[in-house]
């Protein structure tokens, strides 16, 4: 019978299971426990069934994300043009992450936070901090001690931060320079640097990070430009650091009449790292407000044939909800008990139907 293989000197070579053991007690002893992880037993389930969320505020961008909110822990980018909702949006999550006891950062690069806007959001002031930088790089370092928290703790005392926007992020050297001076790609460098250096910090911290972005039309690059003729700001950094890209697009106007009241939103989800992407929904922005919760549910509901219309007349259960969609509203917001039942119900069928569902909102009667 051979014998087996031996190490140097004639020793028995080691088993793996050894070897395994001496390199990760090396690795712990330098760089702490939780430096290296084995994925079937130190993880706990949250991160293997599902990433630890914060709410938009709305039942379809929740859905369409795939996880049932925004990430904590990563970098989030939401995009499109002016009066499409993205700072709205944000301060709807500051909203939800408030009602959960946390607080919330927001970096106003733009100089224009309206107080009593995010109020009548649901922000609660005292438990928002504004910071308003002279510069980008003053607001990524900002961003950066925020997430940090004192000494580099593991996790951060704010659950959001949001930076809006990346468009507003002047580099230093380009305030200080002279107007008309050449500045090719420096917003571009800047966010880079800082990117590469947050997102660690971020990952360990649990701050959800928002980053609100605008869109400009792409210079002609010859051969008939073929690709989209839009991109948004900032080069390529946050694009690839974001796990979660969404773009939000203004459709048609909401009116009573010759009254306009809000804008419907078309939302995609470009970019998922988490969930299967492009995703989309639309949703009702209404001025001073918000996106429209009840709408959600009526229309939600209705697909899913948990409230039944004939003609004009909605109902429930065999209980009538009343003649016309406004009617339905108003009881709805009228009656917290049976909204906040009907809204288990839709989310619980919605999650249960996934992909099938078409969720477009309703146009009304």
């Amino acid at each position: 019978m051979a014998e087996g293989k031996k190490g140097k000197g004639g020793a028995e070579p080691k088993r793996k299971e050894d070897l395994l053991e001496e390199v990760l007690s090396q690795v712990k002893k330098k760089f702490g426990e939780e430096a290296i992880l084995n994925l079937g037993e130190s993880i706990s389930a949250e991160s293997l069934t599902g990433i630890e969320t914060i709410s938009t505020g709305s039942i379809g961008i929740d859905y369409i994300t795939g996880i049932g909110g925004l990430p904590r822990g990563r970098v989030v980018e939401i995009f499109g043009p002016e009066g499409s909702g993205k700072t709205t949006l944000a301060l709807q999550v500051i909203a939800q992450a408030q009602r959960k006891g946390g607080f919330a950062a927001f970096i106003d690069a733009e100089h224009a936070m309206d107080r009593v806007y995010a109020s009548a959001l649901g922000v609660v002031p005292e438990r928002l901090f504004l910071v308003q930088p002279d510069s980008g790089d003053q607001a990524l370092e900002i961003l950066d001690m925020l997430v940090r928290g004192k000494g580099g703790e593991r996790a951060g005392p704010f659950d959001v931060i949001v930076v809006d926007s990346v468009a507003a992020l002047v580099p230093r050297a380009e305030l200080e320079g002279q107007m008309g001076d050449a500045q090719i790609g420096l917003q571009a460098r800047l966010m880079s640097q800082a990117l590469r250096k947050l997102t660690a910090n971020i990952g360990r911290s649990r701050s959800l990070v928002i980053f609100l972005n605008q869109i400009r039309m792409k210079v002609a690059t010859g051969y008939g430009s073929f690709g989209p003729s839009e991109t948004t700001t900032g080069g390529y950094a946050l694009k690839f650091y974001a796990s979660m890209r969404i773009e939000l697009k203004p459709a048609i106007p909401l009116k009573h009449g010759q009254e306009h009241y809000g804008r419907r939103i078309k939302v995609k989800v470009v970019k998922n790292k988490l969930a299967p992407p492009f995703r989309t929904c639309e949703v009702d922005l209404i001025y001073g407000k918000g996106t429209s919760r009840v709408t959600e549910i009526i229309n939600y509901g209705e697909q899913l044939g948990i409230i039944e219309r004939t003609g004009s007349w909605y109902s429930y259960e065999g209980r009538s909800l009343g003649q016309g969609r406004q009617t339905v509203e108003r009881r709805l917001l009228n009656e917290p008990e049976l909204m906040s039942e009907l809204e288990s119900k839709v989310v619980s069928a919605l999650w249960e139907k996934g992909e099938k569902l078409e969720l477009a909102a309703s146009t009304g009667d």
